[in-house]
């Protein structure tokens, strides 16, 4: 590894290192979440197309159904440390062949219990995916490297929203010989299983070990890992020291918060916006199709913004506008009459939300120092921020409709707190970054000794300038 330390690293090399891992690791992690996404969404287009008959489904029973989901993933939200210790390529297949399987499985069933079981199973295995992926991604590319990337990832969200009504309906239109809901579950859960061989032989568990790089593009690879965290291979054990650390920091505490508060928004927009949409006064057809403009909405600023943040280094003030955007989104929702406001408010909304979430995510990864702390960082940021969808699930009595005043009020007031707490910790992260100036000279101090060093034929390769250490500074 000394070697390492002292390569230059070729920048032609290292963007088409870049440009191969953005084309083979990204799509694939992008396209696992929108089945996933897919894949537990799609009980809502069941309950429709039948379920809620077959199985004597009350509402109360329906609620449940999509509560037990969130129970389990909250309880196994301390599996995103596995992408840590065990190789990726295994975790993933593992876990997409886990929910594949259960979302194939509820074809068969006939009673509520029986569904309330695969639900809780789907959200145990779903729990190890989609959290843990923009951990994974810090394996690959460095801190002004992974907004943009966790962004496309996390845009499959809304993507899935913009096309899961047409797909449903597609799915279930004709006159199959099983029951449509049955079909549905088919149809959208076999596709998920034959991705599972694809993840376990087509993703790469560390950029070195990539079969698509060449030996030179390896040895980048690796040089880029050294610098960046100290080491070429990140995979393979954690250090109980830093991840007792990483889950005492505050920060961590701060950004869970955010994620809870954004999380009440964003689990309950794609869940009721057809019924708002629907009592707007549109028909139930035309509201499944009216939801499509401002999500793929949504699915543009959610790549555009994180790359802006990743390049001016300032995912505070990103957040900060977003939130603001979607608290003044559910306001409109909540105070305006006429329908031309109303679903203008709902592209604020879901232009505000998905985005927010998509920047606070990275921020928690900008902000650990360590592999081990940032596994911690997110683990906490789950912890907490999936309670949200246990408020934001029921939020929309139908008895308050049409225009759901309270629910559209409790999320404008959650983005807004989200705005607060983006402050108070932006605020916390800039005193920080002063001490640290104090304690080892300003980054272009540092970078001018090293130029110096350079000149005299003494410098040494930067190694580990991601975790702390002289180099470090919180990105703001």
């Amino acid at each position: 590894m000394g070697q390492v330390q002292h390569e230059e690293i070729d920048p032609e090399v290292e963007r088409r290192v870049r440009r191969k891992l953005d084309f083979h690791v990204v799509p694939m992690v992008m396209a696992l979440y929108l089945l996933a996404f897919l894949d537990r969404s799609n009980i809502g287009n069941a309950r429709i197309a039948g379920m809620e008959d077959d199985l004597h489904l009350s509402s109360d029973q329906y609620d449940w159904l999509l509560t037990i989901f969130y129970i389990s993933y909250i309880i196994f939200e301390f599996q995103a440390i596995m992408w840590k210790i065990v190789p990726p390529h295994r975790w993933a297949a593992f876990c997409v062949f886990g929910w594949g399987l259960v979302s194939t499985v509820q074809a068969g069933i006939h009673t509520w219990s029986a569904e309330m079981a695969l639900r809780f199973f789907m959200g145990m295995t779903e729990a190890g995916y989609g959290p843990g992926i923009p951990y994974l991604l810090s394996f690959f590319y460095l801190r002004n490297e992974l907004g943009l990337r966790a962004g496309l990832f996390l845009s499959a969200a809304p993507l899935a929203n913009t096309f899961a009504g047409a797909l449903a309906y597609g799915i279930t239109s004709g006159h199959p010989a099983i029951a449509k809901w049955r079909v549905l579950f088919l149809v959208e859960g076999l596709p998920t299983i034959v991705m599972a061989a694809v993840a376990y032989f087509y993703l790469p568990d560390s950029p070195e070990k990539a079969k698509f790089l060449t030996d030179e593009e390896k040895k980048v690879a690796r040089a880029r890992g050294v610098r960046q965290a100290g080491a070429g291979t990140r995979v393979g054990g954690v250090s109980l020291k830093e991840l007792g650390q990483g889950l005492l920091d505050p920060k961590g505490w701060i950004l869970g918060l955010m994620y809870f508060s954004c999380n009440v928004s964003f689990s309950s927009l794609p869940v009721f916006l057809p019924t708002i949409l629907k009592e707007m006064g549109f028909s139930a057809i035309n509201a499944q199709g009216l939801t499509a403009p401002p999500f793929f909405f949504s699915f543009l600023i959610t790549i555009i913004t994180p790359y802006i943040a990743d390049r001016t280094q300032q995912r505070g003030f990103m957040l900060i506008v977003l939130t603001i955007v979607g608290g003044v989104g559910y306001i409109m929702l909540a105070t305006a009459k006429s329908v031309g406001a109303r679903y203008t408010g709902v592209f604020l909304a879901a232009g505000g939300i998905f985005p927010s979430i998509a920047n606070i995510l990275p921020w928690v990864l900008n902000n650990q120092g360590s592999d081990t702390r940032r596994g911690a960082g997110i683990m906490i940021l789950n912890l907490i921020g999936q309670c949200g969808p246990l408020l934001g699930t029921r939020l929309y009595p139908a008895k308050e409709g049409p225009f759901y005043v309270k629910g559209q009020s409790v999320c404008a007031a959650f983005m807004f707190f989200t705005t607060l707490l983006v402050i108070l910790l932006r605020t916390i992260l800039v005193f920080e970054n002063k001490k640290l100036d104090k304690k080892y000279g300003t980054v272009a101090q540092q970078k001018q000794a090293l130029h110096e060093a350079e000149v005299r034929g003494e410098r040494k390769g930067e190694v580990a300038v991601e975790n702390y250490g002289p180099m470090y500074r919180y990105v703001l």
